[in-house]
């Protein structure tokens, strides 16, 4: 089977001759990956692994789901392309079928292939609705890597234009476990959410288009607002004639035990933006709108690419994936469980010092004495692991949070060889 693949260290040496040096990628000894099934990975040696990451939330059903990758061939053999400008019937059975599952008023759709460019065409819509060119983010959100979403980009770690797009505020994000007040949930009043007031007041000119969120922050740390939250800012937003734009590119289609996180906190966006899960590793990318601020969008406008015949149809068999095999469901029965193996380590383990998330998007920061992050032994748990044949993520301003972000095809067994794995590893830290 070797013989068959170059191998890490040559795909490490056309890299650095090859590809623009931004392109990282994880461990100190990579394993070259050839091979997806399932729950699971291979490397060149054929070496297996169990997937906790979910290429960052994407293979929600699971990698070359048999069904999907069927409807995806069948639909490249019989009409790959053509662009918007004709009529096929994929894009508009996804559209109406996003319409069908998204929360509230949303009915519209723009597709596209990525979630940046979904980020993107949402702040473009808030503008044209509101006529207003101002934006509110979140400290530590991340929303792409264009000009203007890598401007709404909290998070220093990936703001890598020198000179940023003006006009964007930026919020505390709630961040329970270091809040920028030094309270305690729910004395606190929630104050980083009133706090969008005073940003209001003070930062912009009162002429905002929009605030854009994640509801759960992947990038930033699996940064979990408490459950009252968006509804304290929606509040807020409305009286300012705000548009509230949610970011479910990571949380979106059944992660969080729900199809989408947002309705975990009972509050309804104006425009959201999907992408990743909903074709389970196609590229694709999506911002819904209800049907007065979609409506006003009416000068030409085409994504060459998006919502092709072929990303369409991976979409939608994803979609029904997802609900044939209640995945949904699976993530709000399993993701408890997990949460309650990572409390049990953060009691046995001082290391652990917050552990966070709603269904299977859940989040350990690992800090030293004083809650300094423990960012060296955050990549140490990540190498060990991996040798161990489990594969996470991590993320935080300082990368020192351990990202679990599985497809949600996994059981019970699956969290306890994960959890017995990070038992031994962090015993020996």
């Amino acid at each position: 089977m070797q013989d068959k693949f170059i191998g890490p260290d040559k795909i490490i040496e056309k890299k650095q001759e090859y590809m623009i040096p931004c392109v990282y990628h994880f461990y100190q000894e990579p394993m070259q990956i050839v091979k997806g099934e399932g729950k699971y990975l291979f490397d060149h040696t054929g070496k297996q692994y169990l997937d906790f990451f979910a290429g960052v939330s994407v293979v929600g059903a699971g990698h070359c789901h048999p069904e999907i990758t069927e409807e995806v061939c069948r639909q490249v053999k019989t009409l790959q392309h053509t662009t918007t400008i004709y009529l096929t019937q994929p894009i508009v059975d996804l559209a109406e079928k996003l319409a069908q599952v998204t929360p509230g008023k949303l009915k519209k759709s723009f597709f596209c292939s990525s979630g940046t460019e979904a980020n993107e065409g949402a702040a473009l819509l808030a503008k044209l609705y509101t006529g207003n060119s101002e934006f509110i983010s979140l400290r530590s959100g991340l929303h792409g890597r264009t000009y203007l979403t890598m401007s709404l980009t909290g998070l220093s770690f990936w703001r890598t234009d020198p000179n940023p797009v003006g006009g964007i505020s930026f919020a505390p994000n709630a961040y329970c476990y270091r809040c920028p007040y030094e309270g305690t949930y729910p004395d606190c009043d929630l104050a980083c959410a009133k706090e969008i007031e005073k940003v209001i007041q003070t930062s912009t000119s009162g002429n905002v288009a929009a605030f854009i969120a994640e509801p759960i922050q992947g990038n930033g740390g699996v940064i979990t607002p408490p459950l009252d939250y968006f509804k304290v800012v929606k509040e807020i937003l409305d009286r300012h004639e705000i548009l509230l734009i949610v970011d479910e590119i990571q949380t979106g289609f059944g992660r969080t035990g729900k199809m989408f996180a947002i309705e975990n906190y009972g509050v309804d966006p104006q425009i959201m933006t999907v992408a990743k899960a909903l074709a389970n590793g196609t590229p694709v990318g999506a911002f819904i709108a209800e049907s007065d601020v979609a409506d006003c969008y009416t000068r030409p406008g085409a994504s060459t690419l998006g919502g092709n015949p072929v990303t369409a149809a991976a979409s939608l068999a994803t979609l029904e994936v997802i609900e044939k095999e209640k995945l949904v469901k699976n993530a709000a029965e399993v993701g408890p469980y997990f949460k309650e193996k990572l409390l049990e380590l953060k009691d046995k383990h001082p290391i652990i010092g917050d552990v966070r998330g709603i269904g299977l998007m859940l989040g350990a920061e690992l800090v030293r004495e004083g809650k300094e992050p423990a960012v060296e032994e955050t990549d140490k748990v990540l190498e060990y692991l991996k040798n161990a044949g489990v594969i996470i993520g991590k993320n935080g301003p300082s990368r020192n949070v351990l990202a679990f972000q599985p497809p949600l095809i996994i059981s019970k067994n699956d969290v306890d060889q994960v959890v017995k794995e990070l038992d031994r590893v962090l015993a020996e830290l």
